[in-house]
């Protein structure tokens, strides 16, 4: 039986502007290691970062930067991560506005990345 989720993967179009934003405006750590994909490390899970010149295998079958749809988790207030967007020039996309999750209800605020992919932040009530 499935009992969560370890990583997704995500094609950046630029590979460095890509980890950047991750680091600067999510706080994930990035990791690197020799023919490995690059990963973005938060709580006990990770994202896989492919460039879009250099793939890994085995891959989707059509990897594209912008096509995937996420929701993030956090402990902190939504409140703050408003303001850490504005003062970071990043538009938000809608929220916070009530969603339900795998748990119930929860605040959920929505923003793209640099490939225009759509984040979701979500804190549950």
């Amino acid at each position: 039986m499935i009992v969560g989720i370890d990583h997704i993967v995500i094609t950046a179009s630029d590979l460095e502007r890509t980890l950047a934003f991750y680091t600067e405006i999510l706080g994930m750590s990035v990791l690197r290691e020799q023919d490995r994909p690059a990963a973005l490390l938060f709580g006990s899970q990770k994202i896989n970062v492919h460039g879009l010149a250099r793939t890994f295998e085995p891959k989707a079958a059509r990897p594209t930067p912008g096509s995937s749809d996420f929701c993030l988790l956090t402990d902190r207030p939504l409140a703050d991560w408003l303001v850490n967007l504005e003062r970071r020039d990043v538009a938000l996309e809608l929220g916070p506005v009530e969603r339900i999750g795998a748990r119930g209800p929860m605040q959920s605020i929505y923003f793209r990345d640099p490939d225009l992919n759509l984040i979701e932040v979500s804190k549950y009530d």
